[in-house]
């Protein structure tokens, strides 16, 4: 069969690698109920959607014509790397720091991702993101997620 989009097969690949390994994942966990659901079903859900899209990408890639093959140009990897970078600062440092400064600090690390960089925007976002996760996981769903610093020994 021959990729008639070089640029669908591979993203459609992609999304559906990552959905099958996040659903996998998601096993791992308690799915519970649609009426009551456990800390696995929204990834198990959002994973299998994720996967349905990818295929469906996937399918597209192989039975549409595009022109010239809709071949994929440059990877970008400093941004590529760079957001990379910040999500695993957050898997780092959201138990040792607290969301009140991980969250800020991971806005700031992905803000090098983009060709442009102002402070204003930068600081404007990390107040907004910080308040809005506060309001969202701590005081909406009730997460146990640390909001102040271990060293603080202060809880959300």
């Amino acid at each position: 069969m021959k990729i008639k989009s070089q640029r669908d097969f591979w993203s459609g690949l992609m999304f559906l690698a990552i959905g099958v390994g996040f659903a996998v994942g998601a096993g791992n966990y308690s799915l519970g109920n649609s009426a009551r659901p456990g800390p696995g079903y929204f990834p198990l859900m959002l994973s299998v959607i994720m996967a349905i899209l990818g295929a469906i990408v996937l399918f597209k890639s192989l039975t549409i014509e595009t022109e010239g093959g809709d071949p994929v140009g440059h990877i970008a990897w400093k941004p590529l790397l760079i957001i990379m970078g910040a999500i695993t600062a957050f898997a780092i440092l959201i138990t040792k720091l607290g969301m009140i400064i991980t969250v800020p600090a991971v806005i700031l690390i992905a803000s090098f991702a983009g060709d442009e960089f102002h402070w204003k925007d930068v600081v404007v976002n990390a107040v907004v993101l910080t308040l809005g996760c506060w309001l969202i996981f701590i005081k909406g769903l009730k997460l146990t997620i640390p909001m102040w610093p271990a060293f603080m020994g202060a809880a959300g």
